[in-house]
């Protein structure tokens, strides 16, 4: 699942015309870059949440047979319902097995193959952990020797930020109202304090574009790159 439901306040007024995930970086929308790595890794079923210009990724995506995926796409109401929310209203469509999803509005060249063979026994979610970035420097989890994840952010004693991306099981989201907004964090706090979140150190680039500034600096690396 690919979120991209957010109305994306912090990069008005792009966001104002188009949704944060299909502006464009490196000469394609943002989200094409996400399903681009799927569908390389083997993903074939991609859902998409869509709410603020939610036409538009029907009109840019289509159903995704140009990357070789089948995308499915849930509609939410105005605002949202936040990341539990989304993910809850979809659950059917996910199924009984363990399952991958990415914030639209980040980018990070991780390949999503390693969720396909990682092993998920005793554990709630997964989650990718990078470097504080300057604009987030109270960072979300701690991360222990064991893999394990715990701590609430209180700026002193956690050092990794949650990358956007994350392996879940849908007991994770039991008891959640599929019509009524709902976090993410506060369920994965909770399952954190019963030991059944794990993590992983990623060093690669990720991105949080949260930004027009961001934007612009994530477009020209990735021109220069290329």
């Amino acid at each position: 699942m690919i979120l991209a439901a957010g109305r994306g306040e912090r990069m008005r007024p792009l966001s104002d015309v188009t949704p944060k995930p299909l502006l464009p970086i490196g000469g394609k929308p943002l989200i094409v870059w996400h399903l681009e790595r799927l569908a390389a890794a083997g993903f074939r079923h991609v859902i998409i949440n869509v709410s603020h210009l939610g036409d538009q990724f029907l009109k840019v995506l289509g159903d995704g047979a140009t990357w070789n995926l089948h995308i499915v796409y849930s509609p939410e109401p105005p605002g949202a319902l936040e990341t539990a929310g989304g993910i809850a209203r979809v659950l059917p469509l996910l199924g009984e097995q363990p399952f991958l999803v990415i914030n639209g509005d980040i980018f990070c060249d991780w390949d999503p193959a390693q969720a396909l063979t990682m092993p998920f026994q005793n554990k709630q979610a997964h989650l990718l952990l990078v470097e504080n970035p300057p604009h987030h420097p109270q960072g979300d989890f701690n991360l222990g020797r064991d893999g394990k994840v715990s701590g609430e952010s209180d700026g002193r004693n956690n050092d990794l930020t949650f990358a956007g991306i994350g392996l879940y099981t849908p007991g994770l989201f039991a008891g959640i109202d599929a019509d009524r907004p709902a976090r993410l964090a506060p369920l994965l706090h909770a399952a954190a304090a019963k030991g059944l979140v794990t993590g992983e150190r990623y060093s690669g680039k990720w991105v949080d574009v949260g930004t027009p500034e961001r934007l612009a600096d994530l477009d020209r690396s990735l021109r220069c790159a290329g």
